[in-house]
C-alpha cells in the first residue's frame, strides 16, 4: 500500500489534473438519478442527519432535470422511508449508530419528504422509494432504463460516500456510462466526500464539473 501525507481532497485534485486520465464519456441517451434529496439529508438546520457541501446543489440538480426532461430523458428522484416498526429497514437498521437516522424516517414524516426546493414534475418524473443504499437494489430502475434505451446515468444527491457511491458502482456494474457532477453530490464530512469522489473518478464514473454536464445536455440531441 502506498502511503501519503496528502488529504483526500488533495489526492482527488491531483487525479483530476492528470492529463492521462481516460473517460467513459457520454453515450446516446442519458437519464438523471437524484439520490435521496429529502429533508432528512438536505436540511441541516432541522435534522442532525443532514449535510451540505455545495449550497447550490439543488439549484444545479434542478437545472439538469429541466434539461433532461426537455429532451424526453428520464428523471428519477429516490428517497428512503420505512414502516412505523422499522422492520423493512432490515439488518441495515440494526447498527446502533445508524438506527436513529434510518429507522426513524417514516413514510409520512417530514424527514421522508423530498426537499420542496427540488423541481419535480409529478406528471413525468419517477419518484421511487428505496430501502437500501443503491437506487438499483430491488427497484425497477434497471428495467426502466432498458425500456427507455438509456446508456448513460447521471447521479446526484447524497451521501457521496454512501447511497451515491452504491448507486454509481451498481450503475457501472450494469453496463451504464456513469457521470457524477461534482457540485451535485454532498456528504457529512469532507474526508469521505473527497475520498469517494477520488475512488469513483479513478474506477467507476466520470466525475465532472456540473458546468460540463450542462454544456453536454444543452447541445444534446436525441437520436
Amino acid at each position: 500500500m502506498e502511503t501519503s501525507t496528502k488529504t483526500a481532497r488533495e489526492l482527488y485534485e491531483a487525479l483530476k489534473a492528470d492529463p492521462r486520465r481516460r473517460r467513459f464519456g457520454f453515450g446516446r441517451k442519458p437519464a438523471l438519478v437524484n439520490v435521496d434529496l429529502q429533508n432528512a439529508y438536505t436540511r441541516p438546520a432541522e435534522f442532525a442527519t443532514a449535510y451540505e457541501t455545495d449550497p447550490r446543489q439543488i439549484e444545479h440538480v434542478n437545472k439538469l432535470a429541466i434539461l433532461l426532461r426537455a429532451q424526453g430523458c428520464p428523471v428519477i428522484w429516490t428517497y428512503v422511508a420505512y414502516l412505523g416498526s422499522g422492520e423493512d429497514c432490515g439488518v441495515w437498521g440494526t447498527r446502533a449508530d445508524m438506527s436513529a437516522s434510518l429507522k426513524s424516517i417514516k413514510a409520512d414524516s417530514r424527514q421522508a419528504q423530498l426537499d420542496d426546493r427540488c423541481d419535480i414534475d409529478r406528471d413525468r418524473d419517477i419518484v421511487m422509494n428505496k430501502r437500501m443504499a443503491s437506487a438499483f437494489f430491488e427497484t425497477n430502475l434497471g428495467s426502466l432504463f432498458t425500456f427507455h434505451k438509456v446508456d448513460t446515468v447521471i447521479v446526484t444527491g447524497g451521501s457521496t460516500s454512501g447511497c451515491v457511491r452504491a448507486t454509481v458502482v451498481d450503475s457501472l456494474s450494469r453496463g451504464f456510462r456513469t457521470i457524477v457532477p461534482e457540485e451535485c453530490v454532498a456528504d457529512k464530512h469532507e474526508s469521505p466526500h473527497f475520498a469517494n469522489l477520488y475512488d469513483m473518478a479513478a474506477k467507476y464514473a466520470d466525475v465532472l464539473p456540473v458546468a460540463e454536464v450542462v454544456d453536454f445536455l444543452e447541445s444534446y440531441k436525441p437520436l
